[in-house]
């Protein structure tokens, strides 16, 4: 399975916010959203980074709640990994897996085209697994049929 047949199913919408938006900003987009991090956009529509919660409860261990005030620029990642929709979700999770991370952004023509999470990448395989336990079990009934 591609990364575009998984934005298909699941949608290609990307909540972003602006390298100048505060924590606490970010924490109410986050909480809107229902979402584990949000991509963060340069003036230009740049892809300039990504933050998550886990990104925000690391800093305010560190910085206490002043942190709260501070700009996204300052906790987000800014070495982003991102995909393709040409990308298998197999490579993907491997990826994901290796690095550590639970989004990755993906890109269509250097542009911001969806994002895919680790939820998003474990629903496919499992939606596979069903599909081939079905086609399993439609075999097995269909020859036990054929030759009873």
């Amino acid at each position: 399975m591609r990364i575009a047949d998984l934005l298909r199913s699941k949608g290609s919408t990307v909540v972003t916010v602006a390298p100048e938006t505060t924590v606490t900003e970010l924490l109410a987009r986050l909480a809107e959203y229902n979402v584990g991090a949000l991509v963060v956009v340069g003036d230009g529509g740049e892809l300039a980074g990504i933050v998550s919660e886990r990104d925000v409860v690391r800093r305010i261990h560190e910085h206490g709640p002043a942190l709260l005030s501070r700009p996204v620029s300052e906790i987000m990642t800014m070495i982003v990994a991102t995909c393709e929709p040409t990308d298998s979700v197999d490579q993907l999770s491997a990826v994901m897996t290796e690095r550590r991370i639970r989004h990755v952004p993906v890109l269509v023509d250097g542009g911001l085209g969806g994002i895919v999470s680790i939820g998003d990448v474990v629903k496919s395989r499992m939606d596979e697994l069903q599909l081939n336990q079905e086609q399993l079990e439609a075999y097995i009934s269909g020859t036990f049929h054929s030759t009873g």
